[in-house]
């Protein structure tokens, strides 16, 4: 058995312990008498002041249909209310009564005990472990729910008007214009032809748009040999994500992606160069084994860069 797997049935069996434990699998919130989704959306109304049937179930990761039905159910039971929008009497905006709110507050108190009574097991630096464990996972989880939508592919033919489209947009946003940059690189408005080569490669990262009904490129990047360079190493090249692609780990999987691109063209180390404003981008080189130069290496051309680094592979 791999370490993987293993790793993988751990947490498994964990988390089915901790879904016994938390009186999940009974479906009602520790006897309370009301169900978890029920539980859930009584306490995002009790943080907000006024939602939408909407936001409410994405904030639950549920569907319009099953908040809908779960909401109706509270208003009948005059835990909820609803009240008209005034600009649009067709929408409702959902709150707490005072009887939900003293309903919540019965439920929090219970979930408080269950807590305290499993917290006394655990000294301060065990409790830390927890939360800190709890914060990993769960925020893991998320990324990858949430990348589940992206797809990671070799970019096509058809992909070059909306990368280049990308890589303006971005180098634009950090103004990175003008002479010295990858903007004005003549490659940029052919990245497939471009990266056609044995010991090039290039990815794009594509997104279903749900209102235009069609796939969106969202983050791309590439390597090829660093002109100017010894054959062993390769640069890693124009890698950019638009603002709603970023902070979720997509990075770090496309990265891993070229990475392994580089070792199986032969390349021993890899190089980028950057910009020290662009902090998130540094921050994940730092992060994946990458170590600042003092100095560029070979002739890229982009004299503007200010931050160059290396990996050896």
């Amino acid at each position: 058995m791999s370490n993987q797997t293993s790793t993988i049935q751990q947490i498994r069996q964990h988390s089915r312990q901790l879904v016994r434990e938390l009186d999940i699998v009974k479906g009602v919130y520790l006897g309370s008498g009301y169900t978890f989704q029920q539980c859930h959306i009584m306490f995002e109304l009790s943080i907000h002041n006024g939602l939408n049937l909407l936001d409410l179930a994405e904030k639950l990761l549920l569907d319009k249909s099953n908040t809908s039905r779960t909401v109706k159910k509270l208003v009948e039971q005059g835990l909820v209310r609803s009240a008209s929008v005034a600009s649009d009497q067709r929408q409702k905006l959902f709150s707490l009564t005072a009887k939900g709110r003293k309903v919540l507050q019965g439920t929090t108190d219970l979930a408080d005990k269950q807590v305290s009574q499993a917290l006394q097991h655990l000294d301060p630096q065990q409790q830390q472990v927890v939360i800190e464990g709890l914060r990993l996972y769960s925020n893991a989880l998320a990324k990858g729910r949430i990348q589940a939508g992206y797809q990671i592919r070799q970019i096509q033919k058809p992909d070059n008007a909306p990368t280049a489209k990308l890589l303006r947009q971005v180098l634009t946003e950090f103004q990175a214009v003008g002479e010295g940059y990858s903007i004005v690189d003549p490659e940029i408005d052919n990245m497939h032809g471009s990266y056609r080569g044995k010991r090039h490669a290039y990815y794009v990262i594509t997104h279903q748009d749900k209102n235009l009904q069609q796939e969106k490129v969202v983050g791309c990047g590439g390597i090829a040999p660093l002109q100017g360079g010894d054959a062993g190493t390769c640069e890693l090249r124009k890698m950019f994500f638009l603002p709603r692609a970023r902070g979720f780990g997509l990075g770090r999987r496309l990265l891993a992606v070229l990475l392994d691109e580089a070792k199986k063209r032969g390349y021993t180390q890899c190089y980028i160069e950057t910009l020290h404003r662009m902090a998130q981008a540094k921050s994940l080189y730092e992060k994946n084994g990458f170590v600042p130069l003092k100095k560029s290496l070979g002739t890229t051309g982009h004299n503007q860069c200010d931050c160059w680094y290396l990996k050896e592979l």
